[in-house]
């Protein structure tokens, strides 16, 4: 930073430049004895000058235990989550999904996994007062062609599945526009995507979340039962980019996942299915599972809502849809838990059951 650019009597600035001290690091990783024996100035002026520093480069306030303890802090709940857009699987998740580390979504085909994560792509971008965080998205696409059409039908119905959100807000945003599609068709182009375009995107604030679907298909193609110890050796070096674009923007990323039936007794032995105890197993082992903050399970039913929730299927979204279910496997801040949800023309509903009476 230009010392220029801080309230300092000029006589500190000289001296400060004068002891070769060019950054506003170097000034906060000097203690006050060592600052007055480099710069020559009096200890008032070396505390003036620590204090100005530290307000310069300060981004956000302060919080105090007391706070965090009342639940005041600014930075807690919705704020640091990016919602759903569906207040019933919000609820699942505390708020939403958090901005730092890595989320999965895995599940069968026809589950509903691209279908939650293109409706992340368009909660993005609502204000921070509607569970967004005002920028776009970018969606990597390892396996079949990106549903533009599927995605233009979901932006022009937002008003529908998000009432709660005023009209003239909803029409201000262009959500087609501010989604970024990427193709990689091997590992090789994945990792390029990752460490070379997705950070400019995200240095320019152009996006703030990143989308991989799915991280297994390439993965589990290109490197044989053989080649397991490479296929971990890349996980993890792959996993640590995305940790990193996570950490340093400040940027939630899904990876979606594909599954395998668990089959053998060291799989059923050292696996853990999840309340709804569906006998799968998401992929790539637990190298990758070990990268992850959150894993989410979500499966198709046999059954229509009316047949197993016949109280709620007079709501019209639901009508004649397919139960699915969405369960939290794993998380550091939840509880093993699950909700129903439904695929409608319009989003991704989840499913509010109501208490027994």
């Amino acid at each position: 930073m230009d010392w220029d650019q801080v309230e300092l009597n000029p006589k500190v600035v000289h001296a400060v430049k004068r002891a070769n001290v060019k950054t506003f690091r170097e000034v906060l990783s000097l203690s006050g004895p060592d600052l007055q024996r480099l710069t020559k100035l009096s200890h008032a002026d070396v505390h003036h000058l620590q204090k100005t520093v530290a307000a310069a480069v300060q981004t956000d306030p302060a919080v105090t235990a007391l706070q965090l303890y009342r639940g005041e802090c600014p930075f807690l709940e919705q704020h640091q989550k990016l919602s759903l857009g569906c207040p019933v699987m919000d609820s699942l998740l505390r708020g939403g999904i958090p901005l730092l580390g890595i989320v999965e979504i895995a599940g069968e085909s026809s589950a509903g996994k691209t279908q939650i994560c293109m409706q992340l792509c368009l909660s993005v971008q609502y204000p921070r007062k509607y569970g967004g965080l005002e920028a776009g998205a970018v969606y990597i696409c390892t396996e079949d062609t990106f549903p533009t059409k599927r995605l233009q039908q979901l932006s022009s119905l937002q008003h529908k599945l998000r009432p709660e959100v005023p009209a003239d807000v909803v029409k201000s945003i262009t959500f087609c526009d501010n989604i970024y599609i990427e193709h990689a068709g091997d590992v090789d182009s994945l990792n390029s995507c990752i460490s070379k375009r997705v950070p400019i995107l995200l240095s320019r604030g152009l996006v703030r979340l990143v989308v991989v679907d799915s991280i297994a298909a390439l993965f589990r193609c290109e490197f044989e039962a053989k080649d397991a110890l490479l296929r971990a050796k890349h996980l993890l070096a792959f996993g640590a980019t995305l940790h990193s674009l996570s950490h340093r923007f400040k940027t939630p990323i899904v990876c979606v996942n594909q599954v395998a039936d668990a089959v053998g007794d060291s799989d059923l032995a050292q696996s853990n299915f999840g309340l709804l105890d569906k006998k799968v197993l998401p992929t790539l082992g637990i190298t990758w599972s070990n990268q992850l903050l959150i894993r989410l399970m979500v499966s198709r039913t046999r059954f229509s809502l009316q047949e197993r929730l016949p109280g709620l299927a007079a709501q019209p979204w639901h009508l004649g849809s397919v139960l699915r279910t969405m369960e939290v496997v794993f998380a550091p801040h939840l509880p093993q838990s699950f909700c129903y949800y439904t695929v409608s023309t319009d989003g991704v509903r989840g499913v509010k059951e109501e208490p027994a009476s």
